[in-house]
């Protein structure tokens, strides 16, 4: 997936640290935070049996090679309508600067994921790299089979009638039941250039990062465009052996820059809207 190579290559952030008691006051505003989420969405007899929900927030350190280079986070931030279906507001984003502040970086993706039929209604990818700025956003219309890039009113015809984006495909992972062994074939990326997306679930292993000690699945994802996700990147994900899946550390090759790594750091979990069960 081309956003990830645009996420990871070229970073090497300069990350100032947290007082004690600056830490303790931002935990007690996220857990207030989604205190409130809980009360503010009803459960959904129709939203699909996801493991996720409004609330959740992972961070995460981000290394090149085995310099700490900077930190990212993924975040569901709550439920819109788009098109009449409600939808999941999943945002992905990165702050920082190369070469001690020589390059400024500011990237900020969104994706809204419908809570129903768990696909790609809208994409938005703000890029901030140096010089280059780039805003583009995509909307998914399913029943015309159609997408649409608004900014440059490029259009273009969905590979799939249930389309998924750069952000989206990383939830929807956490949705397969990730069988060791087991290769998952999805013609589900929105263009049909990025088709089929491989996910290939290689075996398990115990993971350490600043977030604690994890029992995770490792998977392998790979998609038919250049970037992170690329047949070349080697990129693998770790997952959380348990109902949750979530990403713990993700690690990819690329080349001139080499080894690119994000390490979880904390999670905030989230207030689920379905009524069903996960897991067997």
């Amino acid at each position: 997936m081309r956003v990830f190579l645009c996420l990871l290559t070229i970073r090497v952030f300069a990350v100032s640290g947290l007082e004690a008691q600056g830490v303790s006051d931002s935990l007690i505003q996220e857990e207030a935070a989604v205190s409130q989420l809980s009360g503010r969405y009803n459960l959904d007899p129709l939203a699909a049996v996801v493991p996720f929900g409004p609330g959740e927030r992972l961070t995460y350190n981000v290394k090149i090679g085995i310099i700490n280079s900077g930190s990212a986070h993924m975040e569901v931030l709550g439920i819109d309508s788009i098109r009449e279906e409600p939808s999941y507001h999943l945002e992905m984003s990165l702050k920082g600067s190369l070469l001690f502040g020589a390059v400024q970086v500011n990237d900020h993706y969104q994706s809204w994921l419908g809570t129903r039929s768990v696909s790609s209604h809208r994409y938005i990818s703000d890029v901030n790299q140096l010089t280059y700025s780039r805003y583009r956003n995509f909307e998914f219309r399913p029943e015309e089979m159609s997408w649409e890039e608004t900014e440059s009113g490029d259009m273009g015809r969905l590979a799939t009638a249930l389309p998924l984006d750069d952000i989206s495909f990383l939830y929807f992972v956490r949705t397969l039941p990730l069988e060791i062994g087991q290769t998952y074939t999805l013609p589900r990326y929105f263009k049909k250039e990025g088709n089929p997306v491989v996910i290939k679930v290689e075996g398990k292993r115990v993971v350490e990062v600043p977030a604690g000690t994890f029992n995770t699945i490792v998977v392998r994802p790979i998609i038919k465009t250049r970037g992170l996700f690329s047949e070349g990147g080697e990129a693998e994900l770790y997952l959380t052996d348990d109902d949750n899946k979530h990403l713990v550390y993700l690690r990819s090759k690329i080349p001139i820059v080499g080894s690119v790594t994000l390490h979880l750091e904390s999670i905030s979990e989230g207030s689920p809207i379905h009524t069903g069960v996960i897991g067997p």
